[in-house]
C-alpha cells in the first residue's frame, strides 16, 4: 500500500460497524426480523447464553454431545449457531422451547448487542473477540487452534472479562456435562 499511495497508511481494522448498527438495532418496531430476533425479543434481560464456534473450525463429536447435553442440564436459556453441526444438534436434541433457539447463521454483532444476552461462549476467533468487548458481554471462552489460545489468554487473564471452559488445547482435552453445566450455571448467574 505504501508503495501505491503518497500519504500515509494505517491500519486500523477490523472495526465495529456502530453507524450501521445504530440505525437499525430497533428490534421491537421490525415485522420483518428474523425468528431468532423475536425469540431474542421474547426472553428476560441477560439471560441468553449465545453459542457459536466461529464459521471453520469445529469441535470433535464427542465434545459436541458434551455440550450440548451440559447446556441442557445447566437449565440456562441459549441461542447457538451451529453451522455444520446444526441438523445434527436439532434431530438428536431439538430445540427446546423457551431455553434454546438453534439456527446455522445469525447476525452476531446485533446479538450480542441484545439485551436479553447475558455471556457469550465462543471459539475467540479476533471478530467474535472484538463484538463481544463491544457489545459488553462476558465470554466463556472455548479456543480450538492458533491466535483463538492467546485471545483467550487477553480475555481471562488481561481483561479479565471471562472465563475459560477447557484449560488445554486438543481434541483429548474433553469436557464434560457435568463441569459445563456447572460452569455455565456460575457464569450466566454469579450470585450462585
Amino acid at each position: 500500500m505504501k508503495a501505491k499511495f503518497l500519504f500515509p497508511v494505517y491500519i486500523i481494522g477490523p472495526s465495529i460497524p456502530y453507524f450501521q448498527l445504530d440505525q437499525t438495532s430497533s428490534a421491537s418496531h421490525n415485522n420483518n426480523l428474523p425468528d431468532y430476533f423475536k425469540w431474542l425479543d421474547s426472553q428476560p434481560k441477560e439471560s441468553v447464553l449465545y453459542v457459536s464456534f466461529g464459521s471453520f473450525l469445529s469441535v470433535s463429536s464427542a465434545q459436541l454431545d458434551e455440550i450440548v447435553a451440559g447446556l441442557k442440564n445447566s437449565g440456562t436459556r441459549y441461542l447457538w449457531v451451529a453451522r455444520g453441526d446444526t441438523s445434527k444438534i436439532v434431530q438428536e436434541y431439538g430445540n427446546w422451547g423457551d431455553f434454546g433457539f438453534v439456527v446455522p447463521w445469525c447476525d452476531q454483532l446485533r446479538v450480542l448487542c441484545h439485551a436479553s444476552v447475558g455471556g457469550f461462549w465462543t471459539h475467540c476467533g479476533w471478530n467474535s473477540t472484538l463484538e463481544a468487548v463491544f457489545g459488553g458481554v462476558p465470554i466463556l471462552t472455548f479456543p480450538i487452534i492458533w491466535d483463538q489460545v492467546s485471545n483467550s489468554k487477553l480475555i481471562v487473564e488481561d481483561w479479565k472479562i471471562g472465563y475459560r471452559v477447557k484449560k488445554g488445547i486438543g481434541v483429548d482435552n474433553l469436557v464434560t456435562r457435568d463441569e459445563i453445566a456447572e460452569l455455565v450455571k456460575r457464569f450466566m448467574d454469579p450470585k450462585k
